[in-house]
């Protein structure tokens, strides 16, 4: 079903693994999809040319999260090829450092992607969506948001503080945006390689996501009841609860 026909979003992060089953899940669903990345240029190029054969419209940004006034400019820009209505921070990287081989250059490294960034396109999509009608904010987190261990460490805290940031902007922005988290739990083999073959021992479902479930989760919360803000869903099998 096109339901998101004449829908724009910015996805960040968007040129491959579950950046690419995000894009891909809106543009099934008719929406058109400006797809950021950082380096992944042949690999944006790539997904773009692949949303175009779905029907639907596909433009590149490339700007480095790192690097905070590109990422205050990115939704500027990103609203020069077309007004958005839904955001997703996607965005992020993902270190295994724990705590004592943790430097203060990596620690605000993954704050700097992982939370400032995403507050920052947020903050700028509410400016720019100001009295038009509601927009939607989803904020891709992870189960580790609301189970923190001592493992990833960085990123772990990163993705809690994105847990609280999604709490807070949706009463911040109340009634013109709504914004939710969809956290993920065992989705693709981790891209540091770290852990691969032991994770499901802990899934409680058993397996891996499937890429049309992301999609099912995603649209559920960008074209779902409008009623549903603040909230954190959680698509990973269970593991959370364990």
């Amino acid at each position: 079903m096109k339901h998101l026909q004449g829908k724009t979003a910015l996805v960040t992060g968007g040129a491959h693994r579950v950046g690419r089953m995000l894009v891909f899940a809106l543009a099934q669903a008719g929406a058109d999809v400006i797809i950021h990345y950082g380096r992944s240029a042949q690999s944006a190029q790539h997904t773009a040319q692949d949303v175009q054969r779905m029907g639907a419209r596909a433009w590149l940004l490339q700007a480095d999260l790192a690097d905070l006034s590109a990422a205050a400019d990115l939704m500027e820009r990103a609203w020069n090829v077309q007004p958005v209505d839904f955001l997703i921070n996607n965005a992020a990287i993902f270190e295994d450092l724990v705590w004592n081989d943790t430097t203060l250059p990596d620690w605000q490294r993954h704050m700097d992607i992982n939370l400032t960034a995403p507050f920052l396109l947020s903050q700028g999509f509410a400016r720019k969506r100001a009295g038009m009608p509601a927009g939607r904010i989803v904020n891709i987190l992870d189960w580790r948001a609301l189970r923190p261990a001592d493992d990833h460490l960085p990123y772990t805290i990163s993705k809690a503080g994105l847990a609280a940031l999604t709490r807070s902007l949706a009463v911040a922005l109340a009634p013109d945006t709504t914004v939710n988290g969809l956290a993920l739990g065992a989705i693709l083999p981790p891209s540091d390689g770290g852990q691969g073959g032991t994770i499901l021992e802990r899934v409680p479902a058993g397996r891996w996501a499937q890429a049309e479930e992301i999609g099912q989760a995603l649209l559920f919360l960008l074209s779902g009841a409008g009623y549903t803000t603040g909230e954190i869903l959680h698509l990973d099998g269970g593991r959370h609860l364990l």
